[in-house]
């Protein structure tokens, strides 16, 4: 079977991680204090956070944000439950809109209309690798007084016009969870910001509201959201090779896009550097081709087959054509930056062989 995704793992990982084993120091340590300097260089932002999982990142920042009971937060439906999870959490409301179908990310057309009196803030989720068209999205918050959370979860080093995803908002947010472009060998997190405010609020919020220096002194209620030394560790390992996973996915792609007949491809917009943490294609006859595929021992995955706005724990009885559409025909074929050139070929035959 050829593997939908792949962790990378060698002995300078294992070495990390049994590096940080014989230390004795496995909470907020020298290596938590490095991937989080690295990463924010890598990104451009002044300050990254460590957390302990992307849902986590979230819950931070929307309570960094200020979000309170009864505040409307615009977001698209095509994403993760987490985006919208810790809205709901802390009591305000997550309005979904529809996307692009052909970047899969927010319709800014649609931000815009969805804005009322309660509307705190705005969501981008930079999907699949790819970024959402951020320079609209900022003029209806500059416009509206709203603050943007870019959910980069999917999306470590894409651009937008130049610039890294997660420094263009107010705050961003990572998923170093293990089917994701770098991982930490488990569930791990970050925040990013260059307001100093902000990313010192959500340092104490990860650590039970704990004032800076002060073992038993807490400002404020928070969380148990730290990141482990060990998980830090694999992420530094991992941040080093990310900007070569980044043009070896690239390449897969490009392959992909020139040989693959018969579905619709994805594509890549101009203001966007495409990093295919997945490779999403649309067919009409999506579960046929995916049962095709696995007899060819090609795994696919459906990322996401029912919407959020459509999850049973959300319900909401709103219409989101373009959304509902895809959700239909959606399906990821394998895509990370060890797949052979065999492999590739591999799967542009069985692919082409199921449209004959």
């Amino acid at each position: 079977m050829i593997q939908l995704i792949r962790m990378f793992t060698d002995e300078e990982v294992v070495d990390a991680v049994s590096r940080v084993a014989r230390s004795g120091w496995y909470i907020n340590g020298p290596e938590n204090k490095g991937f989080q300097e690295e990463f924010a260089r890598f990104i451009g932002t002044t300050h990254a956070i460590a957390v302990s999982s992307g849902t986590a990142a979230l819950h931070l920042s929307y309570r960094a944000m200020g979000l309170r009971p009864g505040d409307e937060v615009i977001m698209p439906s095509h994403t993760f439950v987490a985006t919208a999870e810790p809205v709901v959490d802390l009591g305000g409301k997550p309005v979904f809109v529809d996307i692009d179908p052909a970047t899969f990310t927010l319709d800014p057309d649609a931000v815009r209309s969805a804005v009322t009196r309660r509307t705190v803030g705005i969501v981008p989720v930079h999907l699949y690798g790819h970024a959402a068209d951020m320079d609209p999205l900022i003029e209806t918050a500059r416009d509206n007084d709203l603050w943007i959370l870019e959910d980069a979860c999917q999306a470590h080093g894409a651009e937008y016009r130049g610039r890294r995803v997660g420094s263009i908002g107010d705050i961003g947010v990572f998923s170093f969870y293990p089917s994701k472009n770098m991982t930490v060998a488990g569930d791990g997190g970050m925040v990013v910001t260059s307001d100093e405010e902000v990313a010192e609020h959500i340092s104490s919020l990860r650590d039970h509201g704990r004032v800076p220096g002060e073992k038993y002194l807490h400002s404020t209620i928070g969380y148990n959201y730290r990141l482990s030394e060990m998980h830090a560790a694999v992420g530094r390992v991992q941040l080093r090779h990310l900007a070569d996973w980044i043009e070896r996915r690239r390449a897969i792609a490009a392959e992909y896009s020139s040989r693959m007949e018969g579905p619709t491809l994805p594509g890549e917009a101009e203001w966007s550097r495409h990093v295919w943490h997945l490779f999403v294609i649309r067919a009409k006859e999506r579960n046929a081709l995916a049962a095709h595929l696995q007899e060819a021992g090609v795994a696919t995955l459906i990322h996401y087959p029912i919407p959020v706005h459509r999850q049973p724990a959300f319900g909401l009885p709103i219409s989101l054509p373009h959304t509902e559409r895809i959700a239909d025909e959606i399906l990821s074929l394998p895509m990370h930056p060890f797949l052979t050139d065999d492999e590739v070929g591999a799967v542009v035959d069985a692919v082409n062989g199921f449209y004959g």
